[in-house]
């Protein structure tokens, strides 16, 4: 199964900044839809992200524990390419997306956010078959930090927390494309894709001069650091 990305940067709030990164190599913006996150966008300001992005740039809605109607309601509005489900894949609190969420959502291309947490990968190996049965096709995994199983939308990433490399790189593949987040930043992304071996990486605070604005020059450092780590391995 091919990535649907290789480098993306995530949390994109203005167009200028969108720009950027497309500039510097980008091929994937993502768009926060998680209430409570700073770094939400309203369907007016997103679109007027997306309207500088060209084709051929994935463009990225995430979500969490959003309804499937208003997931499609908004991917048609902005124009969005893939979804990205980042809620809970099971908590008793929180926002959560369970495998239903992503049958509902066929047709579109979907990535699912997963945690590295004390049992390893074994709960996203459960959603994953559980996504699988319900036929619904999931077409990249990422790999973020542990949280709380009942944290809310700005505690579900962009926090900086990271993941525990070595643990990622120990375990046995999930047979589809696998992307690591959490914490990256242009100094340590060349180390993080050399260790886990994840075919793409995906980048929100760690490329921030203040929260839900990027630094231009911490863009472009990230995206020339990843892409010299992908052609090197």
């Amino acid at each position: 199964m091919k990535n649907l990305f290789r480098v993306k940067i995530c949390g994109v709030t203005a167009p200028a900044d969108a720009r950027v990164a497309v500039e510097a190599g980008a091929d994937a913006i993502g768009f926060n839809f998680v209430p409570g996150s700073v770094r939400c966008l309203d369907p007016t300001a997103a679109r007027a992200v997306a309207d500088v992005v060209p084709a051929g740039v994935l463009k990225v809605g995430v979500f969490a524990g959003a309804d499937p109607a208003e997931i499609r309601r908004l991917a048609a509005t902005v124009g969005l390419d893939a979804i990205q489900l980042h809620g809970h894949l099971d908590a008793a609190a929180g926002p959560v997306d369970p495998p239903a969420t992503a049958a509902a959502l066929a047709g579109l291309k979907l990535i699912r956010a997963v945690r590295l947490d004390a049992d390893g990968l074994a709960a996203a190996r459960r959603w994953l078959a559980a996504a699988n049965a319900a036929g619904a096709t999931i077409g990249m995994v990422i790999v973020d930090a542990s949280v709380p199983r009942t944290a809310a939308g700005a505690a579900l990433g962009g926090t900086g927390a990271r993941v525990d490399w070595a643990a990622l790189a120990a375990e046995s593949p999930l047979g589809i494309p696998l992307a690591v987040a959490g914490g990256l930043e242009p100094g340590n992304v060349a180390e993080a894709i050399r260790i886990t071996r994840a075919t793409a990486v995906d980048t929100a605070s760690g490329v921030e001069s203040t929260p839900g604005r990027k630094d231009a020059a911490k863009v472009r450092e990230f995206i020339n650091a990843a892409r010299q780590a992908f052609a090197a391995g």
